[in-house]
């Protein structure tokens, strides 16, 4: 928000709007009304939206306490959602989502509800979060449900494919099995005594392992790919020939590869916020890579780096020219509705990566393609 009268106009609310004249972009709307659900009561007063005068109309529908929590998150920075959150539970009483498990208890679970907890799990004892703990199970499991098949299909049988030998036992080779046993022909009654018998070698296939480093952005513009980021890294760690990693980052790098098959342990793990060092994790994911001709590294991130310039690049460049393919997507999600920084995404593209935003589905075609080759 650039505008000067549009600020004041958020800060002073509705009582502002004669003086200032201000008129408010749909954001600027969105934030306003999100403002107003929270200050526009008495201290307090508790949950559900701000009371005002009942009337008809045609305006928006009136949040509730889970769309409020996405609101803010998708709508302000890091400290101001910090100083809405603290502010709606000790000043203005709004604890339904982070005091009564009872709410997380009677709640349907659904992905904005999953967004809610995830955004909140830092500001729950332990109670509340052994509830919120059953609802990420409920959500969790139906994503896998969901995504399970789209992404196991793609890869069905690729990751098997002979692409080195061993050698193993083949058909009995007659003629140095016999001329190996003429020691042993008993002279009395001629039969040929066999002792040691020899095969021909042959080539029988060996299941190729291939490396899926899942390096996530953990900050709260990226929420929703974190979400599926961890639920297909879940999956493809249950396929044949596939070793999972997961990696989220924020200024520092978590590896939750140990916990890559339980995605609610890996979400419940998660810290949302703070910078982006997304040189400092690629290059901790390139450290774990074993066979570069075999390794593809996902990194899922808006671009806006907070690092030393040009060191991503420089690692991206080093890992592709050691044969290990780079996919950067801007979004992981059912949406794929991206927004990140097109500048270095195109210099990451120029270093030979590959960038886009996908659904999981789409992530395992383009997967089972590069395998393919």
């Amino acid at each position: 928000m650039t505008d000067p009268l549009a600020r004041w106009r958020l800060v002073l609310g509705e009582a502002g709007q004669a003086g200032l004249g201000a008129t408010l972009g749909p954001d600027a709307a969105r934030m306003d009304a999100a403002l107003h659900w929270l200050y526009g009561r008495e201290p307090g007063e508790g949950g559900g939206a701000a009371q005002g005068p009942r009337q008809a109309g045609d305006g928006p529908s009136q949040l509730t306490v889970p769309d409020w929590i996405n609101e803010v998150h998708t709508l302000f920075p890091k400290e101001t959602i910090e100083r809405l959150e603290k502010d709606a539970v000790e000043t203005y009483g709004i604890a339904e989502v982070v005091t009564d498990p009872a709410v997380l208890e009677r709640a349907e679970p659904n992905p904005a509800l999953l967004r809610a907890v995830l955004q909140t799990k830092h500001l729950m004892d332990e109670r509340l979060l052994a509830a919120a703990r059953t609802l990420v199970k409920k959500v969790v499991q139906q994503l896998v449900d969901e995504l399970a098949e789209e992404v196991r299909t793609p890869l069905h049988g690729l990751v098997a494919r002979d692409r080195s030998s061993r050698f193993a036992r083949g058909p009995l080779d007659l003629r140095r099995t016999l001329r190996g046993n003429l020691k042993n022909v008993d002279r009395q009654s001629g039969q040929l005594v066999v002792d040691r018998t020899w095969f021909f070698e042959r080539r029988t296939r060996r299941l190729d392992t291939w490396q899926i480093l899942v390096v996530v952005d953990q900050s709260g513009s990226m929420l929703d790919s974190t979400i599926h980021a961890a639920v297909t890294a879940s999956i493809l760690a249950g396929l044949p020939g596939i070793r999972s990693h997961l990696i989220a980052f924020d200024t520092e790098v978590v590896d939750l590869s140990s916990d890559v098959r339980a995605p609610v342990q890996t979400l419940m793990s998660v810290q949302l916020g703070g910078g982006t060092y997304i040189a400092k994790a690629v290059e901790y994911a390139a450290g774990l890579v074993q066979a570069p001709s075999r390794a593809i590294l996902v990194l899922i991130t808006d671009f806006f780096e907070g690092d030393t310039p040009g060191r991503l690049e420089r690692i991206v460049g080093d890992l592709v020219a050691q044969g290990t393919l780079v996919l950067g997507l801007a979004a992981l999600d059912r949406e794929c509705v991206p927004a990140y920084d097109r500048e270095l995404a195109g210099r990451l593209v120029k270093r030979g990566a590959h960038v886009g935003a996908m659904t999981p589905g789409q992530l395992a075609t383009w997967i089972a393609e590069r395998i393919r080759r």
